[in-house]
């Protein structure tokens, strides 16, 4: 496990280096989460559209999310998303003038995994 989705507006394709950021993620979140660096999987899914207020230009949205098994304290998921949030930013150089728009957001995966995992 972790399964990490990073949701970003297209905009950002040529500024966001996903590959760099993928690299470092992966050995932050086994570190913080205490899971294996292998179990880690992220994909990157760029979105044609984003309205950021009243649609204006200007504005490009990233969002990571990152799902773990349960068991994670409050705490622990606060500091990965801190972590990420901190680690996003340094992998993602929007144009000038663009206002980047980043959140993460830690939870648990549900019970689709207990029911597929034999739980």
């Amino acid at each position: 496990m972790p399964h990490i989705t990073v949701d970003h507006s297209d905009s950002l394709t040529g500024a966001f280096d996903r590959p760099g950021f993928a690299r470092a993620l992966h050995p932050l979140v086994a570190e913080i989460a205490k899971a294996s660096v292998g179990d880690c999987k992220t994909r990157f899914r760029r979105v044609d559209e984003t309205f950021v207020a009243d649609g204006a230009a200007g504005h490009a949205v990233i969002h990571a999310e990152i799902a773990l098994r349960p068991g994670r304290s409050g705490a622990v998921k606060a500091e990965l998303g801190q972590a990420v949030l901190a680690l996003l930013r340094k992998h993602v150089a929007p144009a000038p003038g663009v206002t980047l728009h980043a959140s993460v957001e830690v939870r648990d995966l549900g019970d689709a995994y207990a029911k597929h995992a034999g739980a």
